[in-house]
């Protein structure tokens, strides 16, 4: 069951809390520690979501997995929510964080997919080209590479995806011969 609202109400609250304190950067990284644990782990997130597991016992695994590892915010935030019979929702509220953290600090993310790894060059220039198209904001670049793309790429930035892939273009062409438009109707 998932619950958005919840999520980014306690991510909004962590993020006042890291602001006010001035330790954004730290929980930053510390949320995405936690997000990429609950990706990595499905064991993780089944403990967290088990309703047989006590509080307690949470916390005691929680302290033994991210002691010394995280802001003591952090450490505090994540007892908080134990408390609170909140750490189902976990996983949202670490992802619901990092997209506020990106929007706070105007970073992008971009996701290019291309035929055949780039090169860092390649890359850099690519990021570089990026940028300009997004005056005043930073861009976080990811690659994939998806070989039935054929060549060309395509790249997906704020919820638009522009194609510039071969396997785009051949499927449109299979599409205008089978419409064939250089044939008239005759009835």
């Amino acid at each position: 069951m998932q619950n958005p609202r919840l999520a980014a109400r306690y991510a909004k609250s962590l993020m006042d809390i890291a602001l006010e304190q001035g330790t954004l950067d730290s929980i930053y990284k510390d949320m995405q520690g936690i997000n990429q644990t609950c990706k990595s782990s499905s064991e993780f997130v089944a403990l967290m979501k088990s309703p047989i597991v006590k509080a307690d016992k949470k916390n005691s695994i929680l302290e033994a997995l991210f002691t010394g590892k995280v802001d003591a915010v952090t450490t505090a935030f994540m007892k908080l929510i134990i408390e609170k019979g909140r750490e189902f929702f976990l996983p949202e509220i670490a992802s619901s964080f990092i997209s506020l953290y990106k929007a706070h600090n105007k970073i992008n993310d971009v996701t290019l997919t291309t035929a055949h790894a780039l090169d860092e060059q390649m890359q850099q220039q690519l990021v570089g080209h990026i940028q300009s198209q997004f005056q005043g904001m930073s861009v976080e670049l990811t690659t994939k590479v998806d070989e039935s793309l054929i060549g060309g790429f395509t790249l997906e930035a704020n919820n638009n995806l522009f194609d510039a892939s071969i396997s785009r273009d051949l499927k449109d062409i299979k599409k205008q011969f089978l419409k064939n438009l250089y044939i008239p109707d005759i009835r």
